[in-house]
């Protein structure tokens, strides 16, 4: 009977913890980017090589533990010593696997990605400018002169008294970033305070905020949607409350929010146009 009851109770905690986690995926996100496409690539070909090597190396013990015992009538070999080509042999051939398995399995693809994620050979076409605060983030597209802040919007009473929470509990602002879809955008992140990361799952990129430093990176999405994420560097008390919101829209419709962030032009005052010494006299005379 007490055997039953921890098994039930190991199966109720079982549940509690699966329903805890069904907010969260079991692989990555969808890659929208070329970048988080990269990254995908080599999570998976990482996956793939060292399950391969496990079941290898597993299956060999197996084999030597049921082969290379006492009661099966085996008798251990008895070589030693650094002249022995058996042990050499032993020793540097997994060496040597492992270094062709680590620089040139995974080393070029990871080259690769690295060197797409730094690449700044061509010109944005976009610049964006994105600032950590504690605990908010502002976002300035330079060249268009549009600077505005992004805040969390989860109400207090789902945080605070155990209100129902929202499909978005804490990924909720009140500006999201605005995107124009298949345009090359270069970001440059920096803080006001201490070191924050700007983070989005979906494109694959991930930069700390550094205060007094400016660190870049770049990112092309190649579909339009709404994507979130967080800060993913601990900043404070409040981290957690610092979502990252992007609306990646057509290039028509970008331009249409870009004009509606712009500030208004004022107007200059007409200035009165003063008569011109002498012009009264000489109609007189005419």
């Amino acid at each position: 009977m007490r055997s039953l009851y921890k098994f039930g109770l190991s199966i109720l905690l079982a549940l509690g913890s699966a329903a805890a986690l069904a907010g969260y995926a079991f692989n990555f996100p969808d890659p929208v980017t070329p970048i988080a496409r990269e990254t995908l690539h080599m999570h998976n070909l990482v996956m793939v090589v060292i399950l391969i090597m496990f079941f290898v190396v597993l299956g060999m013990l197996i084999y030597s533990f049921r082969t290379h015992n006492k009661a099966a009538g085996f008798k251990a070999s008895k070589f030693t010593g650094p002249t022995n080509r058996k042990q050499w042999l032993w020793a540097l051939s997994p060496f040597a696997l492992l270094f062709v398995i680590d620089y040139g399995v995974f080393g070029i693809p990871a080259f690769h990605a690295v060197a797409l994620y730094e690449d700044t050979r061509t010109d944005a076409e976009l610049v964006v400018k994105v600032t950590g605060s504690q605990w908010l983030w502002q976002y300035e597209f330079p060249a268009e002169g549009v600077s505005y802040t992004s805040r969390l919007t989860t109400p207090r009473d789902q945080i605070d008294s155990g209100a129902a929470k929202g499909a978005n509990y804490l990924l909720e602002v009140d500006n999201p970033l605005v995107l124009p879809v298949g345009k090359k955008i270069r970001f440059i992140t920096t803080s006001n305070d201490v070191i924050h990361s700007w983070w989005v799952p979906a494109f694959g990129v991930k930069r700390d905020a550094v205060p007094g430093f400016l660190r870049e990176f770049w990112a092309k999405v190649e579909k339009t949607g709404t994507y979130r994420g967080q800060c993913s560097e601990l900043c404070g008390k409040e981290h957690g409350f610092m979502p990252v919101v992007v609306n990646v829209v057509s290039q028509e419709e970008f331009a249409k929010w870009i004009a509606s962030k712009k500030p208004p032009v004022a107007s200059a005052p007409t200035a009165a146009v003063e008569p011109v010494a002498g012009t009264a006299v000489l109609a007189k005379a005419q």
